[in-house]
């Protein structure tokens, strides 16, 4: 199973996507929404994208509307993991279609908890 991590940060991807390859995803990267959608086009057996909400050229809620209003991408399981704790933000992003929301700073544990929930029947 493929996954796309998207941050900003590169130490940030370098860890998501050991965990990840830990889990047997293959992972591809990028380090803004605008490339995102980029390397989305190029993987369409992408299933999982791990999103961040801060980064510039398009963010991650930007990214995330973008995605959710292309019919092909809708099985597309997108977990949000940020910073942003603002209620508001969190509701915003479920709104917007995200699948499920993990808090930086996080461990390996959660981050596995939450996609096993996410891909319930599908691993």
């Amino acid at each position: 199973m493929k996954a796309l991590v998207v941050d900003d940060s590169k130490s940030i991807r370098q860890i998501e996507r050991k965990y990840l390859e830990e889990m047997g995803f293959t992972v591809v990267e990028a380090e803004n929404g605008e490339e995102a959608l980029k390397v989305l086009k190029e993987n369409p057996d992408v299933r999982l994208i791990i999103l961040d909400w801060h980064m510039p050229v398009m963010n991650g809620y930007e990214f995330l509307k973008a995605v959710r209003a292309k019919p092909e991408w809708n099985e597309i399981k997108i977990m949000m993991v940020t910073t942003e704790n603002q209620q508001k933000s969190v509701i915003d992003a479920i709104m917007a279609g995200a699948n499920e929301y993990l808090m930086k700073p996080f461990d390996k544990e959660m981050l596995e908890n939450k996609i096993r929930y996410l891909l319930e029947g599908s691993l």
